[in-house]
């Protein structure tokens, strides 16, 4: 496996599918803009610029969607992205306002007690689990609680508990697209941490995907992280560093 065009544009073109996925949204530069409420996370454009060069144009109706929505503009920029693109953002007056590392590596994995998919009637347990691991607060907005609905809504989704004396500690979810499987949403609770209930739905997610005939999976987390850690444990490595880019 190489970091070069052909991998980020196969992680990237899953990425925008499920950004696409979470609401309405529009094809532009390759990728997908896509709008699922004012200050929501998943309100972002993805893939941009891996298939060739970037219009002024594209930008034009990249802002124009976004602007008619009343939203700022937050898009991925990957590094191996066509160099137009860089070009533009500069000549546009973006800011970087976050770092990503993507990672990749084989879906290979094993099962843990402590972990299972979600049964009916869950998901919003499974979201309030998440989100409290992301925020440190169980009290969650209108726009928070309907992230974890619209991820839940991808195509081939499936949501992860981890528990601990049966208690859910911990959340994740995959969903794939082709033989790539994507992991997301990783989220364990402040006073449950520290157990390996992270690196155990990794594993327990690659095997699942796996099972689903995969031979890549993917994911994205904070340089330097517990998480990326965790997912180099479990096998994945770095292979480009992406940058949040954003114009109010």
């Amino acid at each position: 496996m190489f970091s070069d065009t052909a991998l980020a544009r196969r992680i990237e073109r899953g990425e925008s599918l499920n950004a696409a996925g979470c609401g309405e949204s529009i094809a532009v530069a390759g990728g997908f803009a896509a709008f699922s409420g004012v200050g929501s996370p998943l309100t972002r454009a993805v893939g941009l610029g891996l298939n060739g060069p970037v219009s002024a144009a594209d930008f034009d109706c990249l802002e124009s969607f976004y602007r008619s929505r009343g939203a700022g503009v937050n898009l991925d920029f990957c590094p191996l992205a066509d160099p137009t693109m860089l070009k533009l953002l500069g000549d546009r007056s973006y800011r970087i306002v976050e770092c990503n590392n993507a990672l990749a590596g084989p879906a290979a994995g094993s099962p843990d007690a402590r972990v299972r998919t979600i049964h009916p009637g869950e998901e919003e347990l499974w979201t309030r689990v998440m989100l409290e691991g992301f925020f440190e607060r169980a009290e969650f907005s209108a726009v928070e609680l309907d992230t974890g609905r619209r991820l839940l809504r991808l195509e081939g989704a499936s949501a992860w508990l981890a528990l601990v004396d049966g208690a859910p500690a911990a959340a994740a979810a995959m969903n794939t697209r082709g033989k790539l499987a994507l992991l997301f949403a990783d989220s364990t609770v402040r006073r449950f941490r520290n157990r390996g209930l992270h690196l155990a739905l990794i594993r327990a997610r690659l095997a699942h995907a796996a099972r689903l005939g995969c031979d890549l999976a993917t994911a994205s987390t904070a340089p330097g992280s517990a998480s990326q850690r965790n997912y180099e444990r479990a096998g994945l490595r770095v292979v480009y560093t992406k940058l949040n880019m954003q114009k109010d």
